[in-house]
């Protein structure tokens, strides 16, 4: 995720870390190239004159705009509901730690629970991105919850399961009332819709048939498209080519990227940073003393 304030209108056209110009820099070049060799030909292939003007192009760029439109507006409506899902995370956490410090007739057993949902947090972000959180339990946890997370296929379920039986054992023990219990239930059901719904939009993508329609129709369309310009604005040709293709090529291209926003891309959510942050939050309510936070050096402006 890209966290720099904005540069200013110069500095904005140059920007290269964080668009996604490499990513489509090959096709860009090549549609451009074609375009030079059309212009150079006047619109001639092996002696024979393509008769195309502006007039399809506009239809058809239409409805190009609008499937594109549409297929932006889905993958950021994706992106967007998996960061409310994190702020869910971060709210209903701090929610149980501080109903356990506050609420439980034992709080210093409150350690347990908040290790536990730290766990969970950065268990969820190893399993978006399919990643090994080994390190992270044997940071957090005791040796005998990390062996029975050791061969949990759905590690971030089992550690929710933990917190409850942290309740139960509470209740049990009379530190808790029932009526207690049921109210604390409500926060951890929280936790564990935000955890389905992140793993509904990690495993469900966008029907693949509408990248296909899309792919196709704008690679055709730049193909084709300085036929219909050559005869009226020749040399130009090739600049104003240029220009759409990479206003195509770079909506399809972000589309893709935020669809499943839990990689490490920088368009990405800085999952890393939000882990971080709950930790450090949940241990701030515990009464620990937090690290200062160090500024960000020069470049690093783009978190993980």
């Amino acid at each position: 995720m890209i966290v720099r304030p904005r540069p200013n209108w110069l500095r904005m056209l140059f920007v290269m870390r964080g668009s996604v110009l490499p990513e489509i820099a090959p096709q860009l070049l090549g549609t451009t190239a074609f375009a030079i060799v059309v212009t150079l030909l006047h619109g001639y292939l092996f002696a024979w004159k393509i008769p195309l003007n502006f007039v399809p192009f506009s239809l058809i760029g239409l409805t190009l705009a609008i499937f594109l439109g549409f297929r932006n507006s889905t993958s950021y409506a994706r992106y967007w509901e998996a960061r409310t899902h994190w702020g869910t995370l971060l709210n209903e956490s701090r929610a149980l730690v501080r109903q356990a410090l506050t609420l439980c007739d034992a709080p210093a057993e409150a350690g347990t629970l908040t290790a536990r949902l730290t766990a969970f947090v950065h268990a969820l972000r190893h399993q978006l991105r399919g990643t090994d959180p080994a390190v992270d339990f044997q940071r957090l946890l005791p040796q005998d919850d990390c062996a029975r997370l050791a061969n949990a296929r759905y590690k971030p379920a089992v550690l929710l399961l933990m917190v409850g039986e942290w309740l139960r054992e509470r209740r049990l023990a009379g530190h808790l009332s029932p009526q207690l219990v049921q109210a604390m239930e409500v926060p951890l059901g929280r936790l564990t819709d935000a955890m389905g719904g992140c793993e509904r939009i990690h495993g469900t993508p966008i029907p693949f048939t509408y990248a296909v329609i899309i792919h196709r129709t704008i690679y055709l369309y730049c193909v084709l498209l300085p036929f219909g310009l050559v005869d009226s604005i020749g040399a130009m040709t090739p600049v104003i080519v240029a220009f759409i293709s990479y206003t195509f090529f770079a909506l399809e291209a972000l589309s893709a990227e935020i669809e499943d926003p839990f990689g490490t891309s920088a368009n990405d959510l800085a999952l890393d940073a939000m882990s971080a942050g709950i930790e450090a939050s949940l241990r701030e309510l515990m009464g620990e003393t937090l690290a200062p936070v160090r500024p960000l050096a020069a470049g690093e402006y783009i978190q993980t």
